[in-house]
């Protein structure tokens, strides 16, 4: 492998991270999963870079068994990333341009994806893998827990047991248990009518042939029977891998049409349809994340732990099925997965007892995690509360009462308006960017980096840029339609000073001067001000109605120990809701929530 220049003009460069494991360099999960699917796709639609931090990696064969040969990779170290790279988590992507980065698992994965598609439209096996309506693993992990679970938690608690394993039956990951209880779950998919209703045919179909058995055994005939391809507990792997072929032609049996009586079925009393995959019934971009974890945590349980295998059930039942998808098999095996057969382990899948024990198991769970004290109150009781306990609005003077933008003359790309919005709401825009840039001018100095957090389209971001032509802005947003529109928007007014980043908050590492956020959503504006704390920057912020307050890893609510001792997090909950809903006395609540 060859050493490249990563500053030279070229298409979009991939950097995946090796780290290093009793002194010798290693693959983590997250490249390891970002390999997988370039394997799965067979996408070469990138420059891949191998980012080390030690110089003598390259010399060291112990990474290169898990890179497929097929795919050209390059080493690079850490010094001599670009920029934008430097300052973010891996896996990161770069565009040709050096001003728009991708970064973080999720976000790269299914920028993968995309390129696959667009090199092959024919892809509808890589296609697929979005899931419906192309919003798998979309939602920031900030939000989602299904996302944080799966982009953060399950790889960084198999990486944990793989640095220091324990008893695995004393001490199973929560994590995995935690998907474990998801598998148990019924199955919700867009238009699964039809196939419930088959499943309830191909029921009844075997309970008449199990009455008919009976009938013969009780007569002493011989009752031996071919099994039937496709069992009713078979019938949600066959739909599933049926949407997996490319060939139109390829259709299955769950295509036939079912009998009069069965169409009569009510809806609520078909059968429901059981997990084949991680999100329900198709192969997605979550199993893809999921295999190389789930397949390094069984490899390192000696002999296949009957005892840990005996309460992960559901979750073996997914990996033996995984490895029915047409095209796993070869992906796994270019990035030297050894998947392990059915064969090899000392348990089988579960059986329907078992699974139905480890439903109501997981049931109970949910149903105990659930139960909240039932809150009664409103706005006005709680305002009256928190003045009784010493807390109220307090106003001060506007820094800058009179400073504003010359809109009038300021090129029509940095106007709002070419943001995609009404006139009303435009105009409401300008008034809150004057107040964040003039306070931002005031701040910043020749040199330094500006960071707009959750840009959005970049109305804040671009503004300064514009104003502020020796500092250098960088536009965080996880969106990517939002933040391509800031982009074009920065090249109509060419900018030379601004970077793109489409990633989680968080997942910007770099430094930076000041910080600023418009309307961050819910917690969001808490991490904000918490990543600027710690970088030591100063920070420009105005709050959303946080309206979708929640407590998180990171945050628990109420905050302020003052509120903390006058609420609960559940009237703080509804408190917050009522800033966004509450005609009245809206302003005080909203400033007090801030």
């Amino acid at each position: 492998m060859t050493q490249t220049d990563p500053h030279q003009e070229q298409p979009e460069c991939l950097y995946l991270e090796l780290s290093s494991q009793n002194e010798q360099p290693s693959v983590p999960l997250h490249t390891s999963i970002s390999l997988f699917l370039l394997s799965y796709c067979e996408c070469t639609s990138f420059k891949v870079f191998l980012v080390s931090a030690k110089p003598d990696t390259q010399s060291s064969q112990s990474w290169k068994s898990q890179v497929p040969m097929s795919l050209a990779v390059s080493m690079v170290h850490v010094k001599d990333l670009p920029v934008l790279v430097r300052g973010c988590r891996l896996p990161a992507v770069l565009d040709e341009t050096g001003r728009y980065c991708r970064a973080g698992l999720a976000v790269v994965l299914r920028h993968i994806i995309d390129r696959t598609c667009e090199a092959d439209p024919r892809r509808k096996d890589a296609a697929s893998l979005l899931g419906f309506k192309k919003t798998c693993l979309k939602a920031c992990a900030e939000v989602s827990q299904w996302t944080r679970l799966c982009e953060l938690s399950i790889p960084s608690a198999v990486e944990a047991h793989l640095r220091q394993p324990t008893n695995p039956s004393l001490h199973l990951p929560s994590a995995l248990l935690n998907l474990e209880k998801t598998l148990g779950e019924p199955v919700k998919v867009h238009n699964d009518d039809k196939i419930r209703r088959q499943k309830l045919q191909q029921q009844q179909k075997n309970h008449q042939k199990k009455i008919s058995q009976d009938l013969q055994e009780d007569q002493g005939t011989d009752v031996t029977q071919p099994q039937d391809s496709q069992s009713a507990n078979g019938l949600e792997l066959q739909a599933a891998l049926a949407k997996l072929y490319v060939d139109s032609g390829a259709v299955l049996s769950t295509t036939i049409r079912e009998s009069s009586d069965i169409r009569k079925v009510k809806t609520t009393e078909l059968p429901q349809l059981e997990h084949v995959f991680a999100e329900g019934l198709y192969f997605t971009l979550t199993d893809v994340v999921l295999l190389p974890c789930i397949h390094q945590y069984l490899s390192s349980l000696q002999s296949h732990n009957a005892s840990v295998l005996s309460q992960l059930p559901l979750l073996l039942r997914w990996y033996l099925q995984v490895q029915e998808v047409p095209g796993v098999p070869r992906a796994a095996q270019a990035c030297g997965m050894a998947l392990s057969t059915r064969k090899a382990f000392t348990t089988g899948p579960p059986t329907i007892a078992e699974t139905q024990q480890s439903s109501q198991a997981n049931q109970e769970s949910l149903e105990m995690t659930m139960k909240e004290v039932h809150f009664v109150g409103g706005p006005r009781p709680t305002m009256t509360k928190l003045k009784e306990s010493g807390i109220e609005a307090v106003f001060s003077p506007h820094p800058c009462p009179s400073w504003t933008l010359p809109w009038d003359s300021l090129p029509e790309a940095v106007n709002p308006t070419e943001g995609k919005m009404s006139d009303v709401r435009a105009a409401r825009k300008r008034q809150q960017l004057n107040n964040l840039v003039a306070m931002v001018t005031e701040l910043a100095r020749p040199g330094d980096t500006v960071v707009d957090f959750c840009s959005g389209g970049g109305h804040v971001g671009i503004v300064l840029a514009h104003t502020l032509p020796d500092c250098q802005v960088i536009l965080i947003e996880n969106k990517e339609e939002s933040l391509v529109r800031g982009k074009v928007r920065s090249a109509e007014l060419g900018l030379t000073n601004i970077g793109f980043i489409q990633a989680n908050l968080d997942y910007f590492t770099g430094p930076f001067h000041i910080g600023v956020a418009l309307h961050a959503c819910g917690v969001a504006t808490d991490m904000v001000v918490e990543q600027c704390i710690q970088a030591g920057a100063t920070f420009v912020v105005s709050p959303c109605c946080y309206g979708f307050v929640q407590n998180t890893l990171k945050f628990t609510f109420p905050r302020s120990k003052r509120f903390l001792e006058t609420l609960s997090y559940k009237v703080n909950s509804a408190w917050a809701w009522w800033t966004w809903t509450a005609p009245g006395q809206r302003r005080l609540m909203g400033i007090l929530s801030g």
